[in-house]
């Protein structure tokens, strides 16, 4: 068989969408919500908000998660052709996720014990200094929520077709850097309403109070995070409706039936599946997989036919040529 022959019949595993500007704007959330960390650890310490310091160590917590998202870009990018990777490293990025939403989780744990403890510790706040602070870190988080989640819509947005309800078209890893700073958005805010309460009305509680509440609200945002991640990673992220839709489609063909059938993601907007066929009247595989050339997510599809030899179970009619 000569080599051009060959190439024609083969098709490269680079599946995974293209991340530029998200790693961009991952990088430079990371060198601001860093920045930032140092200031409202220092503020908090030295004004005396837990809130404000809670906030710092969050956002701490967060430059390391952020740093595990830029991990996954790079890795997924290097290793694109290694050939050990049998779908390519589409994968990685829910990886990534996954890794980020347990961070989420121990930053959320560490916070609620910090702010149950602080509810029985008399202090003092500076609340001017440390309002001052919370606003300037409630407006870089802003900031940097702005450039993920313009990124991370982007790519929902351009791929919403009528197979965009399974959970796998993010970016996970886009996704789980979103979370991250808006979590860091919302503790800054209920940092700001704590330590504005604390001082006009005296509810220096409330400072505590609202660590937990952020707390709570994280711990959510990360089961959800965690739930999908997991189900990409265990390749049960493709939901019954298009694996039914594929399924029909074939056994809507002659008097095909569906013998067994494998779908899952291997990559953001990409699906792989493998198909067992029974029928009576066998066809050149390109006719299968014309079949289900409606379904744009399927990149990888494998299928094997096998003859049937009693009697047919639907009657079947010859094409027309047209």
């Amino acid at each position: 068989m000569h080599i051009h022959t060959l190439y024609k019949w083969q098709h490269s595993h680079q599946f995974s969408i293209d991340q530029g500007s998200g790693e961009k704007n991952t990088r430079l959330v990371v060198m601001l919500t860093a920045v930032m960390m140092v200031i409202e650890i220092t503020a908090g310490l030295a004004f005396g908000s837990i809130a404000l310091l809670a906030d710092g160590w969050h956002m701490g917590t967060h430059v390391a998660a952020l740093g595990i998202t830029l991990f996954a870009y790079r890795y997924a990018r290097r290793y694109a052709n290694d050939p050990r990777y049998s779908f390519g490293t589409g994968k990685v990025g829910a990886l990534g996720g996954f890794a980020s939403a347990i961070a989420l989780v121990v930053v959320a744990v560490l916070m609620g014990l910090e702010a149950i403890e602080s509810l029985f510790v008399s202090r003092t706040i500076h609340f001017d200094e440390a309002i001052s602070v919370a606003v300037v870190g409630l407006i870089v988080n802003l900031f940097s929520a702005y450039l993920l989640r313009g990124q991370d819509h982007h790519h929902h947005d351009h791929h919403s077709d009528h197979h965009d309800h399974h959970s796998g078209h993010h970016d996970h890893n886009l996704r789980a850097a979103y979370l991250h700073v808006l979590a860091d958005t919302m503790t800054s805010l209920f940092a700001i309403v704590a330590l504005l309460a604390g001082k006009s009305l005296g509810w220096v509680w409330l400072d505590s109070v609202m660590g937990i509440v952020g707390a709570v609200v994280i711990t959510s945002w990360s089961y959800n995070l965690l739930r999908i991640t997991s189900s990409i990673l265990l390749d049960s992220g493709v939901n019954v409706e298009t694996v039914s839709a594929i399924r029909s489609t074939i056994e809507a063909d002659a008097d095909n039936r569906v013998a067994d059938i494998h779908v899952w993601q291997i990559a953001p907007e990409h699906l792989a599946v493998i198909i067992s066929i029974v029928t009576h009247y066998p066809q050149p595989i390109n006719h299968y997989k014309n079949l289900l050339r409606g379904f744009q997510e399927l990149d990888h599809i494998t299928v094997e036919i096998n003859h049937c030899t009693g009697e047919p179970c639907l009657p079947y009619q010859t094409p027309v040529e047209s």
